[in-house]
């Protein structure tokens, strides 16, 4: 499975990386770099308006423990855990990022390998 990304999305991503200091890459940052790399880029007007992206809400599910998370993926500034908002550069936002409702996703994230079953998103950006 390859995420897809849009063209916007992407080029804010991989601007914000190239500017990024290099002390505060992670891990996550390069595997972002890896999914980016992989990605299926499409036009804003392709993707679907059950893909996550940037600004879209979604409730995911660790298969093992039914634990739901209901987040909001966002650039880095505009996280706050508070509000249920993760930055892109999070490992459950490297994980999910460009896919969709329905699917089924295995991540390595804080806690070990978990699979995360993508159970409802919101995109704001695709409400007509």
């Amino acid at each position: 499975m390859k995420p897809v990304i849009s063209r916007n999305d992407y080029n804010a991503i991989k601007s914000l990386i190239a500017n990024y200091p290099s002390h505060l890459k992670t891990k996550e940052v390069n595997q972002l770099v890896d999914e980016l790399n992989r990605a299926d880029i499409l036009e804003d007007s392709e993707i679907g308006e059950d893909v996550i992206q940037l600004n879209t809400s979604f409730e995911a599910e660790d298969v093992t423990t039914k634990k739901v998370y209901k987040l909001t993926l966002t650039l880095p500034g505009e996280a706050n855990v508070k509000e249920q908002k993760i930055s892109i550069f999070s490992p459950l936002g490297v994980a999910l990022i460009g896919f969709k409702k329905g699917m089924t996703i295995k991540w390595s994230l804080p806690g070990g390998m978990k699979t995360l079953k993508i159970l409802q998103v919101n995109n704001p950006q695709k409400i007509n």
